[in-house]
């Protein structure tokens, strides 16, 4: 499989809710390897990829707090001027893909994006027959060391 899953939660904005998410997976053993918040007055989307995806989803829900699990594809790209660029025109322009959203993160010698998609098998394919890795969960979900 080529898609790794992101557990995301929408969080009320409200003092104290990122820190009660976060401490709740900390106490729990589920590490924080990528993470993207966005927010509006009323509310925040933070998205993560974690350790352990499914033991993350339910640990926040036996505290009450709503999450998802989200298929998305973590492209491995050098580090090198312009391979983030060729990556997403081979991604977007040559295989039609929309991509909804997408944050980076580090995982070893690599740069890495977080690419949410309708179609993460397909892009993952994509990406991977244009010359492009892509992060299988084994790898993803564990803490650069």
């Amino acid at each position: 499989m080529s898609t790794i899953q992101q557990l995301s939660v929408f969080l009320e904005n409200r003092e104290g809710r990122l820190d009660e998410v976060l401490t709740t997976l900390g106490n729990n053993d589920v590490n924080i390897v990528a993470l993207s918040l966005a927010d509006t007055t009323e509310y925040g989307m933070l998205r993560m990829i974690v350790s352990d995806p499914q033991k993350g989803k339910e640990v926040l829900r036996a505290v009450g707090i709503t999450s998802m699990l989200t298929p998305v594809v973590a492209l491995r790209v050098p580090h090198a001027t312009g391979s983030l660029s060729k990556a997403m025109h081979c991604l977007v322009v040559d295989g039609g893909i929309n991509v909804e959203y997408m944050y980076a993160f580090a995982n070893g010698k690599d740069a890495s994006a977080v690419l949410k998609t309708d179609e993460p098998e397909r892009a993952a394919e994509i990406l991977v027959s244009s010359g492009f890795g892509v992060w299988e969960a084994d790898e993803a979900y564990k803490a650069n060391c």
